[in-house]
C-alpha cells in the first residue's frame, strides 16, 4: 500500500516540476470565485455561477502554467496594486479620525492630497507636489 502511495506522490512532483504553483494572485482569484459562488447559492443568477468557474479555471491555469516569467509579473503587478490599495485605505483611516481637526482635499491640478487645518478661513494654498496655487477655505 505504502509503495503504490509513493509511486503517486512521484507521479505527481514529476507532474509539477517546473509548473509555477500557487501565488498570492492565484489565491485571490480562488477566495474571489468561492464569494462567487456563495452569492450565486442565494442569488440563483447563473452568469455568476458562470464567473466563479472562469475565475476557477484562470487560477488553474496558472498554478499548472510552465511560463514562471508571466506567472510572476502578473503576480508583481497584483502585489504592487493590493500594496497602494492597503496605503489607501490606510490613509483614509487616517483621513477619518481626523476629519474634525483637518480639512482634506485634492489639487486641482496633479491631483495629490492635501490638508489645511480647519477654521483659519480662505487661503492660498501651494501643492507641496506641482507647486501649483489656488485658493481654498477651511
Amino acid at each position: 500500500m505504502n509503495h503504490i502511495w509513493f509511486q503517486i506522490k512521484e507521479a505527481f512532483r514529476r507532474f509539477m516540476n517546473g509548473r509555477h504553483g500557487v501565488d498570492q494572485l492565484s489565491v485571490a482569484l480562488l477566495w474571489a470565485a468561492i464569494i462567487l459562488n456563495l452569492i450565486y447559492i442565494f442569488t440563483q443568477v447563473y452568469i455568476i455561477s458562470l464567473l466563479a468557474t472562469a475565475i476557477i479555471v484562470y487560477a488553474l491555469f496558472r498554478m499548472l502554467s510552465r511560463n514562471g516569467g508571466k506567472r510572476y509579473a502578473e503576480n508583481a503587478k497584483y502585489m504592487a496594486f493590493m500594496g497602494r490599495c492597503r496605503i489607501e485605505a490606510q490613509q483614509a483611516k487616517v483621513r477619518h479620525a481626523n476629519r474634525k481637526e483637518f480639512k482634506y482635499f485634492r489639487c486641482p491640478k496633479c491631483r495629490a492630497m492635501l490638508k489645511m487645518p480647519r477654521g483659519i478661513g480662505e487661503k492660498t494654498v501651494t501643492c507641496g507636489n506641482c507647486k501649483h496655487q489656488f485658493r481654498k477655505k477651511a
